[in-house]
């Protein structure tokens, strides 16, 4: 039962990990279209935040893809391998429960 609290832990952080990524999307989508300025404190501190959270996993995946210009593609990749590792972890969980719906 261990082994199956840990993945569920897990799939926690993995969720945390989405919405962190999800939320800085939304914000710079707001920071681009104008819609909020970067000139706010709050916005500011939130941009400068959430970046913080999420260069650690955009800096080995921007290494990776190619230059495309001004489109970064990298919270792309990140939440489709949070997915992944989520998916991963839902059968893993499956497996030690023994089959039951989780």
């Amino acid at each position: 039962m261990l082994a199956l609290t840990i993945i569920q832990i897990l799939q926690v952080l993995l969720d945390l990990a989405w919405w962190i990524i999800f939320v800085q999307f939304i914000l710079s989508l707001l920071i681009s279209f104008n819609v909020v300025n970067m000139t706010n404190g709050f916005v500011r501190s939130l941009w400068y935040g959430l970046e913080k959270m999420t260069d650690p996993i955009y800096r080995p995946i921007r290494r990776i893809l190619p230059n495309t210009g001004g489109i970064d593609f990298s919270p792309m990749v990140a939440l489709i391998a949070i997915a992944i590792l989520d998916i991963i972890l839902r059968n893993a969980a499956i497996s030690i429960v023994g089959g039951a719906a989780i």
